[in-house]
């Protein structure tokens, strides 16, 4: 019987060395699993060759807690050699449908994967999809599976499908995975939709600008220079932006492109982000549409992670990472600090001046009536309804906006151009009146 060398991790994290004899490479990572350790390389004695991937040993297994924990948080950080490309949003929304579908209609989990491998379009997820089927096949549980792969899956979904996996209730979780991000891609849609009318304007409006400042602009200011006009300050302003946009065009665009990259690096700084995600809040006609997207992510997220079976603390975790604003992180970092030490949830919510009086209301009541998951679900269904109604006032207040500052910028160069004529007309009409009185 073949002998095989394992490396594995003990509930500390501490790495274990030693050798087992069994039938397969299979057999010997149950046996390790059955002596509560979590392998992380099995290696056949006699042949010398790797029949798993050796993950690194990180920082967050290190600091596992238990033997589940340990296992988990070492599965988040595992790299798969030679796994390019990402999953697209509408794809892996699309798979989490299937797969709640099939496991709903009660055909077994690893066969369900194989149908979808097989119908699967996209190369990165079918290439994923026959791993996951291959883990499962080797003894792995589904979480543990999906655990491989973080940069398709993040916490959010391990976490949901490993409470699913441990209340029995898979097909539950991954219809509310599913639903999840439909809401999220419906959400995103919309707020995509609205700002694409005024997105499409400005781009318009800048190609109008540029198109005058270049060509039309230079043959007034022949025109003028033959004639011998004297020009208003307005008038020489514009005509120097002009010679600086058409003479200058590279170094113009190479400080604009200098601008964009120092935008770029200053938000993802510490610093930087927390003024931008701040400043992004404020904004007065984004800011409200921002703020209710960012609820409502919270809520949902948090609401469907609770009544998923994951613990409070770390659903407040994994909320925190997937807040998507550096302001609501730190508020939801203040909420998980007070539940941690025994608290409520309400306090530090109304104390972060983030969540409206009416969020934090109806949290307080599903905490104090236990129907706090029910609760966050309704807030979020709730903000959805608020996000279109923002959508809607958003479009119908930037359109007109756009108009305007469209219809201020090219008249102002229309009207630029057209002083300096007036004046030479107002005064060849003051000398012709002038010399027909002294007549």
């Amino acid at each position: 019987m073949p002998k095989y060398d394992y490396v594995a991790l003990d509930n500390r994290g501490k790495e274990t060395k030693g050798t087992v004899e069994v039938a397969s490479q299979n057999e010997a990572i149950g046996r390790v699993k059955e002596m509560g350790l979590f392998p992380t390389k099995i290696v056949e004695t006699e042949k010398g060759q790797y029949k798993k991937s050796s993950p690194k040993k990180t920082r967050s297994a290190s600091r596992a807690g238990g033997k589940k924990g340990g296992a988990l948080n070492l599965n988040l950080n595992i790299t798969i050699p030679g796994l390019g490309g990402k999953v697209k949003p509408k794809v892996l929304t699309a798979f989490t449908r299937q797969l709640a579908t099939l496991v709903d209609a009660g055909l077994p989990l690893l066969r369900g994967l194989r149908v979808l491998e097989k119908q699967e379009r996209s190369g990165v997820l079918k290439k994923i999809l026959g791993e996951l089927a291959l883990s499962i096949e080797g003894g792995s549980t589904f979480s543990e599976a999906l655990a491989q792969h973080p940069k398709v899956f993040n916490r959010l979904f391990v976490n949901m499908i490993k409470a699913g996996e441990l209340g029995g209730v898979l097909e539950v979780v991954l219809k509310r995975l599913a639903e999840f991000s439909e809401k999220a891609q419906k959400i995103k849609g919309k707020v995509k939709a609205a700002l694409f009318y005024p997105v499409a304007v400005l781009i318009v409006a800048v190609g109008i600008l540029i198109l005058l400042m270049v060509m039309v602009v230079p043959k007034f200011k022949e025109v003028f220079a033959g004639m011998g006009v004297k020009m208003p300050k307005f008038t020489l302003i514009v005509l120097a932006i002009s010679d600086a946009i058409r003479l200058h065009i590279l170094p113009t665009l190479g400080a604009v492109t200098v601008v964009v990259i120092l935008f770029m690096l200053a938000i993802k700084t510490k610093i930087g982000r927390y003024v931008w995600d701040k400043v992004k809040l404020k904004m007065p006609v984004l800011g409200p549409v921002i703020s209710r997207v960012s609820i409502a992510r919270f809520t949902r997220t948090l609401g469907t992670l609770v009544s998923s079976g994951v613990p409070i603390l770390q659903a407040l975790t994994i909320v925190k990472e997937t807040a998507g604003n550096v302001i609501i992180s730190n508020a939801i970092a203040g909420v998980h600090e007070s539940v941690k030490e025994g608290e409520t949830i309400t306090a530090p919510l109304e104390a972060s001046g983030v969540f409206p009086p009416m969020v934090v209301s109806m949290v307080d009541v599903g905490e104090q009536t236990g129907a706090l998951p029910e609760m966050l679900l309704k807030i979020s269904d709730n903000y959805d309804e608020e996000v279109d109604n923002a959508v809607a006032s958003m479009t119908s207040l930037l359109e007109p906006i756009m108009i305007v500052v469209l219809a201020v910028m090219v008249g102002s160069i229309v009207i630029a151009m057209f002083l300096p004529l007036i004046a030479m007309i107002t005064s060849l009409s003051g000398g012709e009146g002038g010399g027909g009185a002294g007549d």
